[in-house]
């Protein structure tokens, strides 16, 4: 039986570089949801935020294809991405996500992230057009603080099933175990 990890939550709560990170000492492949964007657009102009949203959601669907296959194979994985359940936007990415897994009899963990909204913005506004976030990942314009802490809000109703672990990144990560997650997320993919 295969096992697939999710990273999801908040923006800039600290999913990519726990992902890859995670990665890095599993040996599994990951894909980090903005990287793979960034990937698949590098002939595209992303001009617009509307460009942009189509292009998340061409982003998602590879990357439930990619995930497949290696579920196929009875690889495990690691999926990171703000993805988000039912009623937020057309695809219902939760629902996706819990097909797939249930299609493939895969044993699902999720590490969600969350944090104080207001830290987090101003780590979102900071990072928001830098080169790393490429074209293919800026909002062209910054939300309000509001419409930030909607957009989170949202993320909360995810349910893919599975095993949860709830990660509170607002004191910058200081507090955050890293080596006890990295332990339960070894014992998930090692357990049979």
């Amino acid at each position: 039986m295969s096992s697939i990890i999710i990273v999801q939550g908040y923006l800039a709560a600290g999913k990519s570089t726990f992902a890859r990170e995670l990665a890095r000492e599993l040996s599994i492949p990951c894909f980090v949801k903005d990287t793979f964007k960034i990937a698949l657009c590098q002939s595209v102009q992303i001009d617009s935020r509307e460009v942009s949203s189509r292009f998340s959601a061409v982003t998602f669907d590879g990357m439930v294809y990619a995930a497949e296959r290696l579920m196929e194979a009875g690889f495990p994985l690691i999926l990171e991405g703000n993805f988000l359940p039912a009623g937020v936007k057309k695809t219902d990415e939760a629902g996706v996500l819990r097909e797939l897994i249930a299609r493939h009899g895969c044993r699902s963990l999720t590490f969600k992230f969350c944090g104080e909204i207001g830290e987090l913005y101003e780590r979102f506004a900071a990072r928001e057009g830098t080169p790393e976030r490429g074209r293919a990942n800026t909002m062209f314009t910054l939300p309000t603080l509001e419409e930030f802490t909607l957009f989170c809000r949202n993320m909360d109703g995810f349910d893919a099933g599975g095993e949860v672990i709830t990660v509170d990144t607002s004191d910058s990560f200081k507090s955050m175990d890293f080596n006890a997650l990295i332990a339960k997320a070894r014992e998930f993919v090692e357990r049979r």
